[in-house]
């Protein structure tokens, strides 16, 4: 393999990075999925008439990240590599949509993203399934209350769930394009970085900051990464317990429902009095974070947690020892770990079919350099597997936040210094990886710059551009009536992939 090895946060010269034809390229990535690897990002980076490609893939046994390039005109062909790596998928067609590279052979060549031309119409296909005792339900992408937009289509075969279509890209927002025409407005930078996905404002956010740092050759404080440890992990408890409270309330379980949902808030209300917004919002800074974990703020999470650990124990014990509660989890929409591994399934619904991935293990940074966390895994696949995942890394994470509030003494200091930083200090003809693990699971930002340090090109995966299909696979065979919990024990976020 002809890849350059690189590490998460490390950055490299784009004059580095190894150059192939595409086809050339293609086969540099099928020897790296052969070896146990697995596709990160695959992009491309417009510089005048043509496109650069962009391969990462992970070496997670080792810490490893691993890149190569190609260039491309609109119009160029390739052989698709969907066929022999699926997890590529979502890639190749997004390749497609925005720079009309065409990789020949892709089973399912479509936008991504509604009204995001490429070289093909933006009009969706969909599959159909033949027979007389066949239906379709159509479900969106319009949704009740706040739900935002997707369209779900279910071929079936009475109750019993053949094939689940999802579209999405109802409301393509253009973020990354934003992120390069805002690029000498660092807080405006910030600000959007936020606003990716509003459930994983410190998942999203800590990845942008630490990318600029990077490219900034900002090193932070100790006190200042532990704070940004803490504040994660309190929103992946925030969210998990979230989840939790809908699940239960999905299968009538009104009491877990009400528990569940009372400690979220507790939680979010910590991180409130932590920063004065309860989901996190100007908490971070390039350099830092804006606020410290003084007296006040380390009492409030201190007592937080505990009541967290405390109560989450018992609600937990309850619920998933509840005859009913489990009639509606086990055995369904299940997920086999080789499903989850072919389609890179990521975060806690990959954990729970038993793919032991977790960026804050494989790749840590910040706080879990010094903290280190082991990826928990079961084995099962199905809603229950991914509701107790949930329960598994909230008690995960009180003992990281314990830990690090242990370390991280009443009124120490972890101040928010930008050590002169400005938008032309960035390391010029660079690319950096910030990977981070969200409560959805990896989140990756990457970040081009051109001769002058200026962004040329921000690249950002969430985890749901990974998950989505596995939720239609765990929908086969399934009754109809069970999408609203195989749904819930996904959790996936429309806006993290129409971007």
């Amino acid at each position: 393999m002809k890849l350059l090895p690189f590490r998460n946060l490390k950055p490299v010269q784009c004059a580095e990075i190894p150059r192939f034809s595409l086809p050339e390229l293609g086969e540099q990535i099928v020897l790296a999925v052969a070896g146990r690897m697995r596709v990160v990002q695959y992009f491309g980076a417009r510089e005048g008439e043509t496109t650069t490609v962009y391969a990462v893939v992970a070496d997670d046994a080792h810490a490893r990240l691993f890149i190569g390039s190609a260039l491309a005109n609109s119009g160029d062909q390739y052989p698709s590599l969907t066929p022999t790596i699926p997890s590529i998928h979502f890639f190749e067609r997004e390749l497609h949509e925005q720079f009309s590279i065409v990789p020949i052979g892709h089973p399912d060549l479509q936008p991504v993203r509604t009204g995001v031309r490429g070289s093909g119409s933006t009009e969706h296909r969909y599959f159909h399934l033949n027979g007389d005792s066949v239906h379709e339900v159509g479900v969106g992408p319009v949704h009740a209350g706040i739900i935002e937009p997707g369209h779900f289509r279910f071929s079936c075969l009475g109750e019993e769930v053949y094939n689940l279509e999802i579209q999405l890209g109802f409301q393509h927002r253009g973020v990354e394009q934003l992120f390069v025409a805002n690029r000498d407005r660092p807080a405006c930078l910030l600000r959007l970085a936020e606003s990716i996905a509003g459930d994983s404002v410190i998942a999203h956010g800590g990845s942008y900051v630490r990318a600029m740092e990077a490219l900034a050759g900002i090193e932070v404080t100790r006190g200042a990464a532990q704070v940004r440890t803490i504040a994660l992990e309190l929103e992946r408890i925030a969210v998990h317990l979230a989840d939790l409270a809908a699940l239960a309330g999905d299968v009538a379980y009104l009491t877990g429902s009400s528990v569940f949902g009372a400690l979220r808030t507790k939680v979010i209300n910590s991180t409130m009095a932590l920063c004065g917004n309860r989901f996190g919002r100007d908490l971070l800074a390039v350099g830092g974070v804006r606020n410290d974990l003084d007296g006040h703020g380390h009492e409030t999470v201190t007592r937080t947690i505990d009541l967290v650990a405390e109560q989450t124990e018992l609600a937990a014990r309850v619920m998933f020892s509840s005859a009913t509660v489990l009639e509606r989890f086990e055995k369904t929409g299940i997920v086999t770990a080789e499903s989850a591994r072919t389609i890179g399934m990521v975060g806690p619904a990959a954990r729970a079919s038993g793919v032991p991935l977790d960026v804050r293990q494989d790749h840590p940074y910040g706080g879990f350099k010094q903290f280190p966390v082991h990826a928990l895994t079961l084995k099962s696949g199905d809603v229950y597997a991914r509701a107790y995942m949930r329960y598994v890394e909230i008690t995960q994470s009180v003992e990281i936040v314990r830990g690090l509030l242990a370390e991280l003494a009443p009124g120490s200091r972890a101040p928010a210094a930008i050590h002169g930083y400005t938008p032309d200090a960035l390391q010029p003809d660079a690319l950096v990886v910030s990977m981070g693990e969200g409560w959805r699971g990896e989140i990756v930002h990457s970040i081009v710059t051109g001769r002058n340090g200026r962004i040329t090109r921000y690249k950002i995966t969430d985890p749901s551009f990974h998950n989505w299909i596995g939720l239609s696979l765990a929908m086969r065979g399934n009754a109809i009536s069970d999408f609203p919990i195989c749904n819930k024990s996904f959790n996936l976020s429309y806006c993290g992939v129409d971007l």
